[in-house]
Formats: structure tokens, C-alpha cells, sequence
């Protein structure tokens, strides 16, 4: 497509759009919200950015091939399920760590919830690209 417009304002909009998709996948596990939607977001960025700059444009700002974000969000989502057993939990129960606890504080509450809701971002974020991406080139 050759809109001066929209090439411009595309590199703008898919900065927003992967924050924002940041901000999603972060807020997830106590809101709305969550990895599933934030890599949804996230690549409707780089979809814009194929709308507006070619499918070749868009593979070398990747810099990876989405099919590879996709595989490796697999494996995290994965390793984040199977992380339980080690703790003697069913597969795929939250565990949490506190980093930074004293008696009067919890400090920062880390969860294998977030490494599952990440590895869901990944392959959310790898598919749809991978499918958009492989459409649009076919035509």
C-alpha cells in the first residue's frame, strides 16, 4: 500500500500497540485481560505493519520467523505447567514465590500463573502472525 499517511503513523501505532499488549498480558491473573488477549493485540501491531510495509518489511522487524515465537511460547506455557510437579501439586497448579518477604511485608509476589500467561502471549502472537503473514503473502 503507498499511503504516506498510514506508513508514517504505522510505526507509531505498533509501538502503542505492543505496549499496550504489555500492559494486557501484565494485568491478566487480577483483571481482565491476560495472555490471550495481549498477544492478540500485540500482533494486530505487526499486522498493520504488513498492511502498511509488505510481508518482507514485516519479517525483518521481527528479526525471528513467528512460528518459532509460537513454538518456544509453547514450550514456556509448558514448562510452567509441568513447573508444579516438582512441588508435588497436580500439573498446572499456580505456585507463587515471594521475593523480598519479612514477617510484616509479602514482598513481590511472582507466580508460574504470569510464566503460563507469557508462554500463551508467545503463541498467541507467533500463530496469528504466522497465519496473517502466510495469507498475505499467498496473495
Amino acid at each position: 500500500m503507498n499511503s504516506l499517511i498510514l506508513n508514517a503513523a504505522t510505526r507509531l501505532l505498533v509501538a502503542l500497540l505492543l505496549l499496550f499488549s504489555i500492559y494486557m498480558l501484565l494485568r491478566g491473573h487480577n483483571l481482565p485481560g491476560g495472555g490471550f488477549i495481549g498477544g492478540l493485540i500485540g500482533a494486530t501491531g505487526f499486522v498493520l505493519y504488513a498492511i502498511a510495509h509488505g510481508c518482507s518489511a514485516t519479517r525483518a522487524a521481527l528479526r525471528v520467523e513467528p512460528q518459532s515465537i509460537a513454538m518456544v511460547g509453547l514450550g514456556v506455557a509448558l514448562a510452567a505447567g509441568v513447573f508444579a510437579v516438582f512441588f508435588g501439586d497436580a500439573l498446572f497448579t499456580g505456585q507463587w514465590l515471594f521475593l523480598g518477604a519479612t514477617e510484616d511485608d509479602y514482598g513481590l509476589p511472582l507466580s508460574s500463573v504470569l510464566v503460563f500467561d507469557i508462554g500463551v502471549y508467545l503463541v498467541v502472537f507467533g500463530s496469528i502472525l504466522t497465519i496473517v503473514l502466510a495469507l498475505e503473502e499467498e496473495v
